[in-house]
C-alpha cells in the first residue's frame, strides 16, 4: 500500500503525515514518509521550507530530504528515480509509504506511469541563453500564448521549467500540457487524501506562515545561503520566500515588500496546486480542519485496503 497526502501549502500535510504515520504503526502498519516536495531537497534550506523539525524525525523516519547542495538543480526525472527507490525500500521492509508534497507532477511522476519527452541539446541552449537574456517573464508569456494551460501550472519565475515546456512543445508540435500522460497508477495499492480548506483560511493561514518564518530567522537564512551560493542555484534560488528576500539583499525590494511579495506569490502557487489537483478524480478529499481528521483517513485508507483484497478473493 502506498498512502499519498496533497493539497496546496500551508493546508496541513505534513501534519496530517506525521499523525498518520504514527496511527498505522501504532495499528502494527510501521509507515515513513517520503517527501514530494523539490525545495526540501536540499541542504541548509530549512526554515522557508517549513522542514521538519529534529523531534518531527524522530517521531517518524523520513526520505528525501536534505539531499542536494543549494547550487544543484532539481529534475523530476531524478526525482522520480529517487522517491521510486525510496518507495520500494519502504515495501521490501514491510513499510507503508506516505508521500507528501504539494507538486502535482512531482506526485504523478512517482505515482503514475509516467514518462518524459525526449531533449534536444541545441534547441535547450538557445532557449537558455534567450533566457538570460530577456528573462523567465518574457518566455512565460509565451508560453501561456502558445499552451495556456501550462502557462497557468507554471510560475513566470521559473525559467527552467518554462524553458522545458517551450522545448516539448517545440519538439512535439504540441502543448506541454499534452504531452503529460493518462492518469494510471504504475504503482500498485496507491491512495490519494487531498487535504481541503476553503480560499479565505486558506489565505489567512500563508500569511500567518509566512509571517511566522519571517520571526523564525528566514531572513538570516537566506543571507547564510547566498554566501554559499544559493544565487547559482537555477532551482533554489527561484523557492517562494527564497527569491523575494534575495531580492531584498539585492537592494530591490524593502524588507516589508518582499515579505508581502511572498506572501502573494505563495497564495497565487496555492490557487495553483489546488487547481491541478482537482484535475485528479482519484483522490479522495478531507476538510482539513475537521477534528477526526486523522481518524477519517486512517478509516478511509483502512477501507480502501478491505475494497482491494475483497476484489482480489
Amino acid at each position: 500500500m502506498i498512502v499519498a497526502v496533497v493539497g496546496p501549502t500551508a493546508v496541513g500535510k505534513s501534519s496530517l503525515a506525521l499523525a498518520l504515520a504514527e496511527a498505522l504503526t501504532a495499528d502494527a502498519r510501521p509507515a515513513e514518509i517520503v517527501n514530494a516536495d523539490s525545495m526540501l531537497l536540499y541542504r541548509g534550506m530549512d526554515i522557508g521550507t517549513a522542514k521538519p523539525t529534529a523531534s518531527e524525525f524522530a517521531r517518524v523516519p523520513h526520505h528525501l530530504i536534505d539531499v542536494l547542495d543549494i547550487t544543484e538543480t532539481a529534475t523530476v526525472a531524478e526525482f522520480q528515480a529517487l522517491a521510486r527507490t525510496a518507495i520500494a525500500d519502504c515495501a521490501a521492509g514491510g513499510v507503508v509509504p506516505i508521500l507528501v508534497g504539494g507538486s502535482a507532477l512531482y506526485v504523478r511522476a512517482v505515482l503514475d506511469d509516467f514518462q518524459f519527452p525526449g531533449t534536444d541539446p541545441e534547441l535547450r541552449a538557445a532557449l537558455e541563453v534567450e533566457l538570460a537574456q530577456v528573462g523567465p517573464e518574457v518566455l512565460h508569456a509565451r508560453l501561456a500564448e502558445r499552451d495556456p494551460a501550462a502557462g497557468a501550472a507554471i510560475l513566470p519565475g521559473n525559467g527552467r521549467r518554462v524553458v522545458r515546456a517551450l522545448e516539448v512543445i517545440a519538439l512535439t508540435g504540441g502543448p506541454f500540457s499534452a504531452s503529460l500522460p493518462a492518469r494510471r497508477y504504475l504503482l500498485p495499492d496507491v491512495r490519494q487524501i487531498g487535504l481541503d480548506l476553503d480560499r479565505p483560511s486558506l489565505a489567512a493561514r500563508i500569511a500567518e506562515r509566512v509571517g511566522a518564518l519571517w520571526a523564525a530567522g528566514f531572513v538570516a537564512e537566506v543571507r547564510r545561503l547566498a554566501e554559499r551560493g544559493l544565487r547559482e542555484g537555477l532551482t533554489a534560488s527561484r523557492a517562494l520566500g527564497y527569491a523575494q528576500i534575495l531580492r531584498f539583499l539585492e537592494g530591490e525590494l524593502t524588507e516589508d515588500q518582499a515579505r508581502d511579495a511572498t506572501i502573494t506569490g505563495t497564495r497565487k502557487f496555492a490557487r495553483r496546486q489546488d487547481s491541478w489537483f482537482r484535475r485528479d478524480e482519484r483522490i479522495a478529499w478531507f476538510d482539513a480542519r475537521r477534528d477526526d481528521l486523522v481518524e477519517a483517513v486512517v478509516e478511509a485508507v483502512a477501507e480502501r485496503s478491505r475494497t482491494a483484497e475483497a476484489s482480489q478473493t
